[in-house]
């Protein structure tokens, strides 16, 4: 080589932290190359290894800063609080350890690909790639980014009065609730009926309202009834829409003689309820009628939309066998969800492409209702958007605990469930305590009663809602074929052990367990056991 090249050559020489060997700019002249570093194709300046031929990175990469704060648009507002460090590599056993985590600006996955170069906060299991972290994309992909930014208001309120926004606050809120409660003028808040006769019921019903305000009968039972109390681990479901019953007025059965009877409506579910839906997403070509009892075993059905068991009631087409329950009776058509804000997610219909939801991140199944953003590709299961309110209690931590869709920033530890005490994914919604650190599986988050319940199986865990969480167990069969003793309506858990009918295991399962003897049967099994 020519003295004044070697030169010219030394110059262009730099020695990288990333990379055992100098590297060198060969060519004076743009190249297109596949940079090491952001995993892209870029034509111009590169810096080559003489070693090894297949190394080299691309100007802009090989100076990026060590450390930089992060924003999703030109505002000065940063999106997170600590500076995020340059890493060289992003090892396979590290993506699994943290739960395949994805870039908290495109909410894409790093496919596991080991030597790509990220921007990091292991703190706070913040990871972001290169180009997203330095926005070097184009400038509106960081305004409509899913993975936690700012996201641009792409609706008019004026335009959607009566939309629904989601979560809810609480779980003293539900669809019918809000529905008909809207409906009532002030004539009709206070006007309650002091006992019914429901049709799905024998006994008749009496209201339960604040203790002594009707009467002496219904002060004793206002001394007996409490509401759902997570806290006190009291739980009070509603036979109809089998959500919480956390606040009165509502209806009990009254029957002195039946004390097993745990029969219990919610205010808006005994009267208020209309007889017909029309036009339901899920099954526009005929009405779905309210039905207070489905013709079969334990008036149990498996929801269209949701796609849970359910024993409340339902409404549902008996010529086409399709049923809803309750809640996804009154699915609506748009949603906004506080997980991607400022977007109108709408019902996609069965047959259209889908993707991950965004809360859960289990697969979005295109034969399924479910809720989408059309600008931005998101989707969210509809069990997931109208099941899960923002703020829970439970007796496993003295406050409230509130819903969070990414990793929480300064947790000091592991994640683990406090409930099922298993290990938590922090990229899946989850419910959190900021006050004691403390979280637990949105599907573990119902369970108040662990000695009579069971958390979610492996094979379920992390679907985003309990199993079980459309059921009212408790009712009890006094005279079953087969068996002398009374049997309560129940789920399996590991100590009833093998069912006495077909010798398989009875936990995770609805079963009917007697509490006299150790007698157990799967559910299914019943028929088998009537007919011996």
């Amino acid at each position: 080589m020519d003295v004044n090249c070697v030169v010219e050559v030394d110059k262009r020489r730099i020695y990288h932290p990333s990379h055992p060997h100098p590297l060198v700019s060969l060519s004076s002249k743009p190249i297109l190359c596949e940079c090491i570093a952001c995993g892209k194709e870029h034509k111009g300046a590169f810096f080559q290894c003489t070693t090894c031929s297949d190394f080299a990175i691309h100007i802009d990469c090989a100076f990026l800063p060590k450390r930089l704060l992060i924003q999703h648009a030109t505002n000065a507002v940063f999106s997170h609080t600590h500076p995020l460090t340059l890493s060289y590599s992003f090892p396979i056993e590290e993506q699994i350890a943290k739960h395949n985590p994805r870039c908290r600006v495109c909410d894409v996955d790093f496919e596991y690909d080991w030597d790509i170069w990220i921007y990091k906060c292991e703190k706070c299991i913040y990871y972001a790639h290169l180009d997203c972290a330095t926005s070097r994309k184009e400038p509106f992909m960081s305004i409509l980014s899913i993975g936690g930014g700012p996201t641009v208001k792409n609706f008019k309120d004026v335009d959607y009065p009566n939309l629904l926004r989601l979560p809810f606050p609480d779980e003293t809120y539900n669809i019918p609730k809000c529905l008909f409660l809207k409906k009532l003028g002030p004539a009709d808040y206070g006007n309650h009926e002091v006992s019914v006769q429901h049709m799905n019921h024998q006994h008749e019903l009496i209201l339960v309202d604040t203790a002594g305000s009707i009467g002496s009968t219904s002060s004793k039972i206002n001394d007996m009834i409490m509401c759902h109390n997570p806290m006190k681990k009291i739980e009070l479901l509603c036979s109809g829409c089998v959500r919480p019953i956390m606040e009165m007025p509502f209806y009990k059965c009254r029957a002195k003689e039946d004390e097993s009877c745990n029969f219990a409506l919610h205010e808006w579910c005994t009267r208020r309820l209309p007889t017909k839906v029309d036009n339901h997403p899920g099954h526009p070509r005929h009405p779905l009628l309210l039905m207070t009892n489905i013709p079969n075993m334990f008036n149990i059905f498996r929801c269209g939309v949701c796609l849970l068991d359910c024993n409340g009631f339902a409404y549902g087409c008996v010529e086409c066998e399709f049923y809803v329950d309750v809640t996804c009776g009154f699915m609506p058509e748009r949603i906004t969800h506080e997980s991607h804000p400022n977007h109108l997610l709408s019902i996609v219909k069965e047959g259209q492409p889908s993707g991950s939801c965004l809360m859960c991140r289990l697969y979005v199944s295109p034969y399924t209702l479910n809720f989408s953003c059309s600008f931005c590709d998101v989707y969210i299961h509809p069990w997931c958007a109208l099941l899960l309110p923002k703020t829970i209690r439970h007796p496993y931590d003295k406050h409230p605990m509130h819903i969070s869709y990414l990793p929480i920033e300064n947790h000091k530890s592991e994640y683990f469930c406090e409930i099922c005490e298993e290990e938590l994914d922090p990229h899946k919604c989850f419910y959190h305590c900021d006050e004691c650190s403390q979280s637990v599986h949105s599907d573990c988050a119902p369970l108040i009663l662990q000695s009579e319940t069971e958390t979610n199986s492996r094979y379920y865990k992390g679907r985003g809602v309990y199993d079980f969480l459309n059921m009212k167990f408790g009712s009890i069969h006094k005279k079953t074929d087969g068996h002398p003793h009374p049997l309560t309506f129940a789920q399996g858990i590991e100590s009833d052990g093998l069912c006495s009918v077909c010798q398989r295991r009875l936990r995770f399962e609805m079963i009917l367990r007697c509490s006299e003897c150790e007698f157990a049967v799967h559910r299914h099994c019943l028929k088998n056991l009537n007919r011996s």
